[in-house]
């Protein structure tokens, strides 16, 4: 079992989930399909990609964090 980090938002009729960590997107009509289809695509990632992509991917840190900009 491994833990990431899954980003979802709303694009018009669809949500988007992001893996940051791994740099993997997928998108559902619900929240809940976004989450699920992106968690088929990690698996499917992790069933094809070889060692060293999968090390590539993951050896930078990840950081979700809420900032505050000054807008105009």
């Amino acid at each position: 079992m491994k833990h990431l980090t899954a980003i979802i938002t709303r694009d018009g009729e669809l949500f988007v989930a992001l893996c940051p960590e791994l740099d993997i997107a997928s998108q559902g009509e619900t929240r809940e399909q976004a989450k699920a289809n992106l968690v088929e695509a990690i698996e499917l990632f992790y069933e094809t990609a070889s060692p060293e992509e999968i090390a590539e991917r993951l050896a930078g840190e990840t950081y979700v964090t809420p900032i505050e900009v000054r807008v105009r």
